[in-house]
């Protein structure tokens, strides 16, 4: 058990809760530890359009309270590794490597309960009554499925690779509504890649997966080879009426729900809402012919599972995916790191605007 405090003060970037836009690097006191708490240095995280997503809905989703910020200001939460710095906690050591969630800041202050050999969970007050499965980190050392070459792909999809293995699970799990024919929007975001990789192996639907995505994504998208049609947005008139579909929206984008929803109107059987990487445009009609589009969210369906699978069956099932998505992703994503304030300015930025380069994974870090 150590009580050693880090040398220099840490760095929080926190955006305006009601213009995203807005946003700013705050130093961070470096905190005294209470009793039972760690102190973990955030050392790498990834960002993606996820990250927005969790911006977008921070509010209707809780996002914004795992890692409290002054009045009208948030923390982003994101993925990644950090290193325990010190520890008055018994059962945390410090030297120890951990992932998880995280602010975007250069520390998190945790009291880690439920310690066992595999990881522990942040019993911080606030973040009780907080989905558990962002309160859980792992303890890499004793992780089976951790390889330290394999970081960045971990901090990119791993989480992610979760959603859609989950999304292919609800959708299996629901016979396809009827259905078996998947179109997703936002196709080249890391979710709906994944999701695609999924359902093009789905031996139990054997579906049609349709990608739709921006002309300028196009080549990326049908060069990936795991979506059977690629259609930009404009196209989407092109696609046949009279076919069951279930739709799973990435983008948030309300123009895009409304023209898929009375394209297909009758023939739509279930519209799924994962992402908000058009988060300027997510407004749509009160009233859509078909289903009432529904929010998915992974948590639920991860619950299910957990008590029908049982944890251990549930870790094995997913890590035969993750193994094979893994491989997947390495000769179609290049991984970009960047140090500092400019290069996260740059990166939350651009994946803000809808700027990103679908062919590439961003790495951050607030440490220069």
């Amino acid at each position: 058990m150590s009580s050693t405090k880090p040398a220099s003060d840490g760095l929080d970037f926190v955006v305006d809760r009601a213009n995203l836009r807005r946003f700013k690097f705050v130093s961070a006191v470096s905190p005294d530890l209470g009793s039972g708490e760690a102190l973990l240095r955030v050392d790498t995280f990834a960002f993606t359009a996820n990250n927005v997503t969790y911006a977008v809905a921070g509010d209707m989703m809780s996002y914004w309270s795992f890692f409290p910020a002054e009045p009208g200001w948030g923390r982003v939460p994101v993925w990644g590794f950090g290193d325990v710095l010190a520890s008055d906690c018994a059962d945390i050591t410090a030297g120890e490597r951990v992932f998880g969630y995280f602010p975007m800041s250069t520390h998190l202050v945790v009291r880690p309960g439920s310690v066992g050999s595999s990881g522990f969970v942040d019993a911080q007050p606030h973040r009780v009554a907080l989905p558990g499965v962002y309160n859980q980190y792992t303890r890499v050392a004793n992780d089976q499925g951790y390889a330290k070459e394999h970081e960045d792909q971990q901090m990119l999809f791993r989480p992610l690779f979760m959603t859609a293995f989950l999304l292919d699970d609800f959708i299996t799990d629901n016979d396809g509504f009827g259905a078996r024919t998947v179109v997703l929007s936002s196709a080249s975001s890391k979710t709906a890649i994944g999701l695609a990789f999924l359902l093009s192996r789905n031996q139990r639907l054997r579906g049609n997966v349709i990608g739709l995505t921006s002309p300028t994504h196009a080549a990326f998208v049908e060069g990936l080879s795991c979506y059977d049609q690629v259609v930009t947005y404009e196209q989407l008139a092109s696609l046949p009426r009279a076919v069951p579909v279930v739709f799973v929206d990435m983008a948030g984008n309300g123009n895009i729900v409304s023209a898929l929803h009375h394209h297909f109107n009758e023939h739509l059987k279930h519209s799924c809402i994962v992402g908000l990487t058009h988060w300027e445009r997510r407004e749509f009609a009160a009233a859509l012919p078909g289903p009432t589009p529904t929010l998915f969210f992974a948590p639920t369906q991860l619950q299910k599972r957990t008590q029908e699978w049982g944890a251990a069956g549930l870790q094995q099932r997913y890590a035969l995916a993750w193994r094979d998505f893994l491989e997947f992703t390495k000769q179609r994503i290049d991984i970009v790191h960047g140090r500092g304030r400019a290069a996260v300015e740059q990166v939350y930025r651009e994946t803000l605007e809808g700027r990103s380069r679908p062919n590439e994974g961003h790495i951050l870090s607030l440490w220069e």
